[in-house]
């Protein structure tokens, strides 16, 4: 998540360290790993619309029972 500088966004540049003789495929897969970490992409799709502050509401209402269903069905 970009931090906020002076009412400017400020992002971080993500560094994937490859060692001697490590295969390329698992450094790109660090790399993808991390910048999924980051959200970007979840941000950028979520401001390409916009939902109203009830609809938000009835989203995460619906997440919370659906989450809360897979805790029941695996207590029991």
């Amino acid at each position: 998540m970009p931090d906020k500088l002076l009412g400017k966004e400020v992002y971080a540049m993500i560094v994937v360290p490859v060692k001697d003789g490590e295969n390329i495929e698992r450094a790109i897969k660090r790399f993808k790993r991390k910048f999924d970490k980051t959200g970007v992409v979840k941000e950028l799709r979520s401001r390409q619309q916009f939902n109203k502050p009830s609809e938000l509401k009835r989203i995460k209402m619906q997440h919370a029972k659906y989450v809360q269903s897979l805790h029941a069905h695996d207590e029991a």
